[in-house]
């Protein structure tokens, strides 16, 4: 049976899933309203405000950046329907999100923490989804019968899809931050290629040019989002008394690498 869905939040996530979904009666809110055209493109209404977008809607993915899903969440709320399922796909640590749920239970509808763990595009609705909390299960079957065709619960309780997110952020975003602080020293030595040379000597798979140039375009391209990603997987580890020495500097290589691409040297890798 068709299911209305509502997204809250149209930026990169939002569109990918939409441009690759067949959603007869989508609506869509977004702060910024330049990306409505988009929207309509893309056949989904685009709401004046929150509330329209979510009138009746039974499965709301919440898909706004890391600094604003809790308040989100807390003044979208009362906009809910009763048992509506609010899917929170932001990467925020697990405290944030089991902050989050109590606003959304208190007004009668169902919170899921969902985890996204690979870029949105090109994945789009092959994305690897890991959902927790009360309701997940029913949350899966709504997001399947939505078209998404990689889902698993994890557990019932809320945060537990976000550890998993936020801990494998450390390594994965860490490695990023490493990559950029390598290619800066390499480059202003004059080494870079000799560097990304003797990498992809000593260790077998993807070649470290390949490697290096893909690492430098996610953090060029997404480097904001992803150091307020790296700031809630600090707070994770602080929860867990874990001190962020490493993490913390990621935030920080991270927010300097947004919009400052490095150059890489070409190889017979790439």
């Amino acid at each position: 049976m068709a299911q209305t869905i509502a997204l809250i939040g149209f930026g990169e996530a939002g569109s990918a899933f939409a441009r690759a979904a067949d959603w007869a009666d989508a609506r869509a809110f977004d702060i910024r309203n330049d990306r409505a055209g988009l929207a309509h493109a893309l056949d989904v209404k685009f709401a004046r405000c929150a509330a329209d977008a979510l009138a009746d809607a039974e499965l709301i993915l919440s898909l706004v950046t890391a600094d604003v899903a809790l308040s989100v969440a807390q003044d979208y709320a009362p906009h809910l329907a009763p048992g509506a399922l609010w899917c929170d796909m932001n990467s925020v640590a697990p405290d944030t999100k089991r902050a989050a749920a109590r606003f959304v239970e208190a007004a009668g509808a169902h919170y899921v923490d969902v985890a996204v763990l690979a870029p949105v595009d090109p994945a789009r609705l092959a994305v690897p989804l890991l959902l927790a909390g009360g309701a997940a299960d029913a949350a899966a079957g709504a997001l399947s019968a939505a078209g998404f065709g990689n889902v698993r619960v994890v557990g019932a309780e809320v945060g537990r899809a976000s550890a998993i997110k936020m801990i494998r952020s450390v390594m994965v975003k860490g490695i990023e931050a490493l990559t950029a602080e390598m290619m800066l020293a390499a480059t202003r030595a004059g080494v870079a290629h000799d560097v990304l040379a003797s990498l992809d000597a000593s260790e077998r798979g993807a070649s470290w040019f390949s490697r290096a140039a893909y690492n430098i375009e996610r953090m060029a391209t997404h480097g904001l989002r992803r150091a307020a990603e790296m700031e809630e997987s600090a707070r994770t580890l602080a929860a867990l008394g874990v001190e962020p020495l490493m993490t913390s500097a990621t935030v920080r290589r991270q927010r300097e690498a947004a919009g400052n691409p490095i150059a890489i040297p070409t190889g017979c890798g790439t």
